[in-house]
């Protein structure tokens, strides 16, 4: 998800270029609202899908994909991995320049899609929802989490539709809670910090007692509840940004947070009883239950404050796919977040169901497929009452990329037992910079 400066300024020149041709080259399908949508796929009609599954993801992706192919023989979707996320965006700015070679549809963070929504180059995926034969006839009828759905849109548009989602929750151990009197699963920042400070104080500083995997996560949460959305009018420096920034510094400072550093996420310190509890991903949770085994009994819980920050890619349209291939598209699309296909989604993967449906099921609550369950499932419902994303905006997802090196910067002075002031001021002047570039 790393944004490449050279890439996007290349992409906004190219786009300056060709965002007219793309609009005016002849093509009958550059407007989807209104092209006709094909009520049946006729003919064979192969869709191309970008996308940057590995591993267990990759797998499912491909078993789901030949499920939707046996009851839909006429249409071939073709899947292309692009490598990493930030592969994957690097190849769709640069090919942004020769928009006939897009593919079909592919994954994307709707941030990463700004220009090219500016310049009329995706579908507007509303008529298709709405449309009974290839879709649901309306957004509430398709059961997908209307947070998220809403999330997939850039301007108001909705260009994407939510795919591999996740939120953050709180991990911890709850062995070593019950070892140290922990009797209440903190949910509120206060909370947080006291269980934080018991656990190292009682473990004789041998136990950090909670960390964060992602500081950009980290710092845009703790502004949210503070009021404070995410957007070029934050004020680095200013006392709410300092109020944020100081909770998680004074804390490992006294040596009872930490951040992930090198190791880059928690769980496996967590898995070496190094960490109490930590706040990350819910996509994680596979990689915690191998690296705890049996050693000791582990719990999630909804992440402490009000909100949490829910991530993933959501799948969007390129408008120069034919009026066949844009039907058959959305037909994947609409198996693939079905409630039957999210619950093997999520059941594989470890990524949240986008499927209300799915997320209510005894089968996923449940999840007794699974050799050793998820501890998720249960607690989900309680997770995404309020959910948060970063607003899609003109150079937010840089913004947001920026928050991570200039985090580490202030938490680095702050286990030297450094004042940070001048850390902040110097992360005051990235972060504007990268709102402007």
């Amino acid at each position: 998800m790393k944004f490449s400066k050279k890439l996007a300024m290349a992409a906004v020149t190219a786009l300056a270029l060709v965002g007219t041709v793309a609009c005016s080259n002849g093509n009958k399908n550059s407007s989807s609202s209104s092209e006709k949508i094909p009520s049946k796929i006729t003919k064979k009609t192969t869709v191309v899908f970008w996308n940057s599954m590995t591993g267990v993801q990759q797998t499912t992706l491909k078993q789901l994909t030949k499920d939707f192919e046996k009851k839909n023989p006429k249409i071939t979707i073709k899947l292309e991995n692009q490598g990493a996320y930030n592969d994957l965006q690097a190849k769709i700015n640069s090919t942004l320049q020769s928009p006939n070679n897009l593919p079909t549809i592919t994954q994307a963070y709707p941030g990463w899609l700004w220009n090219a929504a500016q310049n009329k180059m995706l579908v507007n995926l509303t008529p298709y929802i709405n449309n009974k034969n290839v879709g649901w006839g309306s957004a509430k009828a398709s059961d997908i989490n209307p947070d998220l759905l809403d999330d997939a849109k850039i301007k108001g548009t909705q260009y994407g539709i939510p795919f591999n989602k996740s939120i953050e929750t709180l991990t911890y151990n709850k062995t070593m809670f019950e070892k140290y009197g922990i009797k209440k699963v903190p949910s509120t920042w206060e909370e947080f910090k006291d269980v934080a400070e018991t656990i190292y104080k009682k473990s004789n500083h041998k136990v950090v007692g909670a960390g964060f995997d992602s500081l950009p996560n980290y710092y845009t949460i703790g502004m949210k509840d503070e009021g404070v959305n995410f957007s070029d009018k934050i004020n680095f420096s200013g006392p709410t940004s300092k109020k944020v920034i100081s909770y998680y510094a004074d804390g490992i400072k006294k040596g009872y947070f930490r951040t992930a550093g090198s190791e880059h996420y928690l769980s496996g310190p967590f898995a070496n009883q190094k960490v109490a509890m930590f706040v990350g991903t819910s996509a994680g949770e596979g990689f915690v239950k191998q690296g705890v085994g049996d050693k000791f009994t582990y719990d999630v819980a909804p992440r402490p404050g009000k909100y949490t920050l829910q991530q993933g890619t959501d799948i969007y349209m390129f408008n120069h796919a034919s009026a066949e291939q844009k039907a058959a598209a959305f037909k994947y699309i609409k198996f693939l977040v079905s409630q039957s296909s999210q619950l093997k989604w999520a059941n594989a993967t470890g990524y949240i169901p986008v499927n209300e449906k799915t997320i209510k099921s005894k089968a996923y609550k449940d999840n007794k497929s699974i050799k050793l369950p998820d501890k998720l499932p249960a607690k989900l419902q309680d997770a995404m009452k309020h959910l948060y994303s970063v607003p899609v905006a003109k150079n937010s997802n840089a913004a947001f990329q920026q928050l991570s090196s200039i985090q580490q910067n202030i938490y680095a002075a702050a286990e030297k037992g450094q004042n940070i002031n001048s850390q902040i001021e110097a992360g005051k002047q990235k972060f504007d910079a990268a709102w402007k570039q």
